[in-house]
C-alpha cells in the first residue's frame, strides 16, 4: 500500500509510519517544521515534506493518517476526501495496524513509556513506544518473526480501547486528558475498565485507587508489599535500582526511583507469563533508558545536565526524588530546575501540585508556557512560585557546557555547575542539547 501521514512528525505519529514502512509499504508524510524525528524519517527512506500541501499526497495514494492535532480543514485531509482516498484518525488506524497482532498494551497517566521500553529490552517482538528507547535508538522495533507487539497505548484520545490487546498493563489511572473525557471521571476510569476487560491477561498496580476497586481476574502488583530491598548504585555515573519482586529474586534496572521498580516489576511479572526468571533478569539489563527521561546529557566532575520529558506534577514530584539521591551519590550541593509548563490548561488545572513538586531544588527558572496551540492564559507564575528562588526568562541557551537564562536577548544567569535538570514535553529538550 501507499500510506501517507499527516503530522507524521509528532512521536506517535512516526511510530506508525516507521512500522508500516518496515512492514513493506510505501510511506509518505508531512509536517509542519523539519526536526531530528523527520529527519530520521528521511534517513529510513521515508518521503517527508515540510509544511502542509494538497501536492504532498502522492499518486496512488491508498490511505492517509493523520495526528489528532489535524483539522478536517487541513489541505491535505480536503483533497484526500477529493480523491476518494480513505482517511483514517491515527486511533482508528490502530484497529487495523494492530488486529492481527498479540499486543502487550502498555496504559497509563504516568510511566507507560518507560514500562514499554523496559518489555521491549526483556521480551522479543515488534515496538512501538512514545519515545525513543536508547537500548535501540528509535520509537520504534521490527521483529518480522513473530506477531508479538510491544506496544504503548495512549489514553488521551482513547485510543488505548483500539490497541487490541492480549496482555493489558496499566501502570496507574491518575486523572489527565480530561478534556476528552468532558471532564467526567466516570466516563474516564470506564475507558479503563473497558481496556483492562478487553485482555485476557491482565497486569495492574493494584495500589493505584481506580485499579484496587476493579473486581476482575488480574495478576496484581502491590508495589509497598511486593518490592523489598530498594537501593541506588552509580555505575558509570547512570543511575540504576536494585529491588527485589515478591518470590521472583532480585532485580537490576537502569534509573532511580521506587517508580522504576514498579515500572520494571510491571513488565516483569508480564514476561514472566511466558519466559523464565533468569532469560528476564538478564535482558532487563539490556534497558538503557529512554531519551528525555532522565536522560543525562553532560557528565563532569562539578556539573551534570539531564533532559526530563517530566510535564505533570505527579512526574516531576518522582524526578525530583531520584533527582536528591543522584545529588547525594554524586556530592551535589544544589540542583536547578528549569521547567517549560505544557499547555496553559494542564499548568492551571495542575497549578497547587506544579506549586509543591519543585520542592528540593535551589533555584526554579521558569520558561514561557508551550502553548500546544492552546489560546494564552494568564497565569501568575511569580506570585505562585515566588517562595523559590526563581528566574523567569524567554529561553535557555547552551553555550559549550554550560547553560544561559535569557530574557529579552540578554544572559541572566549562566549555569556551569552544580546538578542541573530541565523539565518539559515541548522545545526546552532541543535549547539543553544546544540543536533546533
Amino acid at each position: 500500500m501507499k500510506i501517507h501521514f499527516i503530522g507524521i512528525g509528532g512521536i506517535g505519529i512516526s511510530g506508525l509510519a516507521k512500522y508500516m514502512r518496515f512492514s513493506g509499504h510505501e510511506v509518505s508524510g508531512s509536517d509542519m517544521k523539519a526536526t531530528h524525528i523527520t529527519q530520521r524519517l528521511i534517513d529510513r527512506g521515508i518521503t517527508v515534506h515540510i509544511g502542509h500541501d494538497a501536492a504532498n499526497i502522492p499518486e496512488g495514494c491508498d490511505l492517509v493518517i493523520h495526528s489528532a492535532i489535524i483539522k478536517p480543514t487541513n489541505s491535505e485531509i480536503v483533497e484526500a476526501h477529493r480523491r476518494g482516498i480513505e482517511v483514517l484518525h491515527r486511533r482508528d488506524a490502530l484497529l487495523r495496524i494492530l488486529q492481527e497482532k498479540k499486543v502487550y498494551a502498555v496504559c497509563g497517566a504516568h510511566g507507560k513509556s518507560t514500562t514499554t521500553a523496559i518489555l521491549a529490552s526483556i521480551m522479543s517482538g515488534s515496538a512501538i513506544i512514545g519515545a525513543e528507547s536508547k537500548g535501540f535508538g528509535s520509537n520504534v522495533r521490527y521483529d518480522g518473526s513473530t506477531d508479538v507487539m510491544l506496544f504503548e497505548a495512549d489514553e488521551s484520545d482513547g485510543s488505548f480501547l483500539n490497541s487490541n490487546p492480549y496482555c493489558s498493563i496499566v501502570t496507574n489511572a491518575e486523572p489527565e486528558h480530561m478534556e476528552y473525557y468532558n471532564y467526567n471521571i466516570d466516563e474516564f476510569h470506564n475507558a479503563y475498565r473497558r481496556f483492562v476487560e478487553m485482555a485476557p491477561v491482565r497486569v495492574i498496580n493494584a495500589e493505584d485507587p481506580f485499579m484496587a476497586t476493579l473486581e476482575c481476574d488480574a495478576i496484581r502488583l502491590f508495589p509497598s508489599e511486593d518490592i523489598s530491598n530498594i537501593h541506588y548504585i552509580l555505575l558509570d555515573d547512570e543511575p540504576y535500582t536494585r529491588f527485589t519482586l515478591k518470590h521472583l529474586g532480585e532485580f537490576e534496572v537502569w534509573g532511580f526511583g521506587e517508580h522504576i521498580a514498579m515500572d520494571a516489576s510491571l513488565a516483569i511479572l508480564a514476561a514472566v507469563q511466558t519466559m523464565s526468571v533468569a532469560a528476564i533478569r538478564a535482558n532487563l539489563l539490556h534497558f538503557r533508558g529512554i531519551k528525555k527521561r532522565f536522560d543525562v546529557i553532560f557528565k563532569g566532575s562539578d556539573r551534570v545536565i539531564i533532559d526530563d520529558y517530566a510535564h505533570h506534577p505527579t512526574e516531576v514530584k518522582a524526578t525530583m526524588e531520584s533527582l536528591k539521591t543522584y545529588a547525594s551519590l554524586k556530592g551535589f550541593d544544589r540542583i536547578i530546575a528549569i521547567w517549560q509548563p505544557h499547555k496553559y490548561s494542564r499548568t492551571i488545572d495542575n497549578l497547587d501540585a506544579f506549586v509543591e513538586c519543585f520542592e528540593g531544588c535551589s533555584e526554579l527558572v521558569i520558561l514561557p508556557v508551550w502553548a500546544a496551540s492552546e489560546e494564552p492564559r494568564e497565569i501568575d507564575f511569580e506570585g505562585r512560585f515566588g517562595r523559590y528562588n526563581l528566574t523567569m526568562c524567554d529561553k535557555i541557551s547552551r553555550e559549550g557546557d554550560t547553560i544561559q537564562s535569557i530574557k529579552d536577548d540578554n544572559v541572566l544567569k549562566t549555569y556551569d555547575r552544580d546538578l542541573i535538570i530541565g523539565f518539559g514535553a515541548g522545545d526546552l529538550t532541543y535549547q539543553l542539547r544546544g540543536t533546533k
